[in-house]
């Protein structure tokens, strides 16, 4: 079957060449659905190739990208090109996904460890940014043929990446219709005491087939009607060219509040660069739904609010690399730092290109055009440093801690072992292993005993809050006592809160950095005082009442409700002493001798407004 390149927008196939495109490109939606079934069923039987890391990330990643590659690529690129394309595609994500898998940081069981043995699966930000950079390269890759250059036309990277992205779009919105459908129609049949259309739904080997072969098909769909997609991207552009000017003017008055708020609120929010970013990115997309390609008639409302946001986004993004240069100077380089300076390289090259269109041209904003090719290839670029070892985030997020460790920087009781467990990957297993070997230094012995217990976690204990093994605290030191002048009692200073489980107990009671306010209470009116300790740092936490046994030791009987972190007055009141012990508003159930409580119905906003 010879299929030569053709407008990718403006001409429709003609009828023979659209019947046989639509069936290559169905098989192929079937042959994707039936491999993708094998996989799954693999992981969830816990069978090869879901056993095998070099095998299983690889074949998911492949059967999840490459097919759609191959189904947009049919009808548009000659044979020859179309097979240069994919083998090209397919070395790329070969590296990726093996050295996803070798580094080992997200290789782990995502169903369990069922038999002992583990399952794999590529990690969920190599998928994510795996579809960004195809549908980029696939986007210049049309393009490029089209216009029959190396570069294309900025027109045509405009006209092939929105089809590109309503295609996609639309596709996955019709394999929700169509299931919505079925799941209907399951329904209507089980009206008359017909099940086998709802356990066709539950049955992953009809799914899964049925799914990507409607993707396929709808593909197809979207491709072979241009004129449909121009008139959907038309009217979406529209739309959001008129949201500019409101962005605009958030992002203004954000600045503008600055020099009165001052940056320490920024910093205290720990995810200011995130923020920060997200509004480069929204910037930069409603500029160019103003921009367009370029030739569009704009209004004057939106081409100065269009020039105004390209200058915003420069102080945007330079505050938002301060604010990533603070954390790496205060705790050093993480995973998710790597990639937010990542995200800020191309942010900066967008700021300063946009910046410079605003600043240089008179014309409407020209030089955009260029700005988000070289953008483009710059991400590119940055996606293939960060998913192999020519940038990747684990690696040097654990060159960075151990480097703050030796350096002293990061006290060896409050080093993050399980993050180089968990997130560190194959980097961080060797760096607890030589911290595992170490027989010198002050700290040697800490970091021995820390770093065998990380090694020792297990996957479920991801999430797990840690056990700590730090330097004795002093309690006292850590707990502010509420009545004002009140003592806490020998007994509860005097504790060993290493033994008592880590998920009942707020960090103030074994970490030197942990604060608390401690309340001494007689809850349930037996003459006998109770503590309530409610953490401080980073912010308020629900608070945890501890009671003396018999044997003289303390232990968790009862956590606070939870409460809005924000809601000072409450915190005042408690310290202050204006609280009574209240009997509740609704009774306890005796069922069979066991108590069964009411949790009340209310809303944390209105319990602090109700507070005066």
């Amino acid at each position: 079957m010879t299929m030569q390149p053709s407008d990718v927008d403006k001409d429709e196939l003609a009828p023979g060449v659209s019947r046989r495109v639509m069936a290559a490109r169905l098989a192929t939606g079937l042959v994707q659905g039936l491999l993708l079934y094998w996989l799954y069923n693999a992981s969830k039987s816990v069978l090869w190739p879901a056993t095998a890391p070099y095998v299983m990330v690889p074949l998911t990643l492949l059967a999840l990208i490459l097919p759609v590659l191959l189904i947009s690529s049919l009808g548009h690129l000659a044979p020859r090109k179309a097979g240069a394309w994919l083998l090209a595609a397919l070395v790329v994500l070969l590296v990726m996904s093996l050295h996803d898998a070798w580094r080992g940081q997200y290789a782990r069981p995502f169903l369990g460890n069922l038999d002992g043995k583990a399952v794999y699966s590529p990690s969920e930000i190599l998928v994510f940014f795996s579809v960004v950079f195809f549908f980029i390269a696939h986007a210049l890759v049309l393009s490029g043929v089209q216009d029959r250059r190396r570069v294309a036309s900025y027109g045509t990277y405009f006209e092939t990446a929105w089809k590109l992205g309503i295609q996609l779009m639309f596709s996955v919105f019709f394999v929700g219709a169509m299931f919505m459908v079925l799941s209907m129609g399951a329904e209507l049949f089980m009206l008359v005491k017909l099940d086998f259309l709802r356990k066709l739904l539950r049955e992953s080997w009809f799914v899964v087939p049925v799914a990507c072969s409607a993707f396929s098909c709808a593909m197809h769909i979207t491709d072979v009607k241009p004129a449909i997609v121009r008139g959907i991207r038309s009217l979406v552009l529209v739309l959001m060219s008129w949201i500019l000017p409101v962005a605009v003017l958030m992002v203004a008055g954000f600045l503008c509040s600055l020099p009165f708020t001052g940056l320490t609120a920024l910093w205290e929010t720990r995810h200011a660069t995130s923020v920060l970013l997200a509004a480069a990115a929204v910037l930069v997309a409603l500029i160019n739904a103003a921009f367009q390609n370029g030739d569009a008639t704009v209004p004057l409302p939106l081409r100065v609010s269009a020039r105004t946001a390209a200058i915003l986004i420069l102080p945007i993004t330079l505050i938002g690399i301060y604010a990533l240069g603070l954390r790496v100077g205060q705790y050093g380089w993480t995973s998710d730092r790597v990639i937010a300076a990542a995200c800020l390289l191309v942010a900066s090259c967008y700021a300063v290109g946009y910046a410079w269109a605003a600043y240089k041209y008179d014309t409407w904003l020209q030089p955009i055009a260029m700005v988000n090719v070289i953008a483009a290839f710059l991400v590119l670029a940055v996606l293939l440093a960060l998913f192999t070892p020519i940038a990747d985030p684990a690696r040097i997020a654990v060159s960075s801690q151990m480097a703050r460790l030796a350096k002293g920087k990061t006290k060896a009781g409050e080093f993050d072992f399980r993050y180089l467990r968990f997130e560190g990957g194959r980097y961080g297993q060797a760096a607890l292993e030589e911290l595992k070997q170490r027989t010198t230094g002050p700290d040697a012995e800490l970091l021995q005993r820390e770093a065998a217990v990380a090694l020792a976690l297990e996957p479920k204990d991801r999430w797990r809050k840690p056990e700590r093994f730090t330097a004795p605290v002093s309690i006292a030191d850590n707990l502010k006592v509420w009545p004002a002048g009140t003592q806490l009692p020998a007994s509860f200073l005097e504790q060993k809160w290493d033994a008592v489980a880590d998920n009942e107990k707020p960090d103030c009671l074994t970490r030197k950095e942990g604060k608390c306010d401690a309340f001494i209470v007689d809850v349930d009116g037996d003459g006998k005082p109770e503590i309530l300790v409610v953490e401080l740092q980073p912010s308020y936490s629900d608070g945890v009442l501890f009671s003396e046994s018999a044997d003289g030791k303390w232990g968790v009987i009862a956590t606070m409700a939870p409460h809005d972190p924000s809601c000072k007055s409450l915190m005042d009141k408690l310290r202050q002493g204006e609280f009574k012990i209240a009997e509740p508003r609704l009774r306890e159930l005796d069922i069979g001798g066991r108590r069964v409580a009411f949790v009340p119905k209310f809303s944390m906003k209105d319990a602090c407004e109700s507070i005066k």
